[in-house]
């Protein structure tokens, strides 16, 4: 173990560093959960994909970065909402209904607003310790994305 650290996952050391205040996961802005959720989301991607095949990195990174879109998320989202909790699905409008400041490049508003609430509803499973659960919806969502990819 490197310099004391103890020997958990690298979501749990980083949550916890996160988490000292003792901050509820729902108090954060839905574009901190977004901020957060987005490279939560990223690394189960990548981790996913790597799962599935020793592809070549140009290969990765073509399908990562479909599947990362915001068109694609927003796809994503539309198959995953009817499966979520009342919790859940608060804090997924919650994001889908902030106010960025930003707009990405290639998608539409309404594309780019359920990405963003699919990010904040992951960053607050992240933060919440429900790692399991985050990784099951993301699943679910990248079927859509891999019946597209195909």
């Amino acid at each position: 173990m490197a310099q004391g650290i103890e020997d958990r996952g690298i979501f749990a050391q980083s949550r916890s560093r996160l988490l000292r205040q003792e901050r509820d996961a729902s108090q954060y802005s839905p574009l901190n959960l977004a901020f957060i959720g987005d490279s939560v989301f990223e690394l189960v991607v990548r981790t996913i994909l790597v799962e599935q095949a020793n592809r070549p990195v140009r290969e990765l990174q073509r399908r990562a970065g479909r599947i990362l879109s915001a068109a694609m998320q927003a796809q994503m989202a539309e198959k995953i909402v009817p499966l979520l909790t009342e919790e859940e699905e608060a804090i997924y409008r919650r994001g889908r209904n902030a106010k960025p400041h930003t707009k990405a490049k290639n998608a539409t508003l309404s594309d780019y607003l359920k990405a963003t609430g699919l990010e904040a509803l992951i960053g607050y499973l992240y933060l919440k310790g429900e790692d399991d659960r985050a990784r099951a919806l993301i699943r679910l969502g990248m079927e859509v994305a891999e019946a597209s990819i195909e």
